[in-house]
């Protein structure tokens, strides 16, 4: 299905990938009455998410996490290896740490709650197909409390790459907060900041803050 706007801008393409199609029916209205949006491809399994990637090449994936024939996660590392500039918007109905930081460490954007209201679903979509990285509050809360209460990091090459100032700006970053923030925090100029985490991600070999936050996350040890 291709987009012909009669004013030539381009819309955001965007997929649907859910095993209920009453879901998908209800996101596509939601999407499509907001202006700016084609959703160009719909499915309802894992396997049939791949081909339509492939075939429709979507500007954003709006991804269910489980789906009937498998894992929406899944799907979602193989639809970005094949085609890395295809964002994914993983949305669940669980808050579910584990699937969190396996979508995240699969190449998702963001992870939201299907309980999300209209407009903040809308908002989440442009924001991954402007390419931010977008993560739900209620679901990240309960691990970003443990990293708050303390961490014993586990012995790991990459993060022993980390200077004692890197640690501290990447607990931040996985605390949420943007480089101003953490600027203000421990009194560095934004750009300072800005270096510290690009030295951060290429010295754990990710690309995205939120990797480097999943990767400090899976890497540490809690307190019981």
């Amino acid at each position: 299905m291709e987009d012909n706007t009669a004013d030539g801008d381009r819309r955001l393409r965007v997929m649907l990938v859910d095993d209920h199609e009453v879901v998908r029916s209800g996101v596509r209205a939601l999407l499509e009455a907001a202006g700016g949006i084609s959703v160009v491809a719909e499915a309802g399994t894992a396997s049939d998410a791949i081909r339509a990637a492939a075939a429709n090449r979507p500007d954003v994936i709006v991804m269910d996490v489980r789906l009937a024939d498998g894992s929406g996660i899944e799907a979602t590392r193989e639809i970005r290896a094949q085609r890395p500039q295809t964002q994914v918007l993983m949305l669940t109905s669980f808050a579910d740490d584990e699937a969190l930081f396996a979508s995240i460490m699969a190449g998702a954007s963001g992870y939201v709650l299907k309980q999300i209201r209209g407009g903040e679903l809308i908002r989440a979509v442009r924001a991954v197909g402007a390419g931010q990285s977008l993560l739900d509050p209620a679901v990240t809360r309960s691990v970003l409390d443990r990293l708050r209460k303390g961490k014993h990091l586990l012995s790991d090459e990459r993060l022993a790459r980390l200077s004692a100032q890197e640690e501290r700006i990447l607990t931040l970053v996985a605390d949420g907060r943007t480089n101003r923030q953490i600027g203000d925090e421990l009194k560095l100029a934004e750009k300072t900041v800005k270096n510290y985490v690009s030295s951060i991600l290429s010295k754990l070999d990710v690309a995205r803050r939120a990797e480097a936050a999943a990767y400090l996350a899976r890497h540490t040890r809690f307190p019981l």
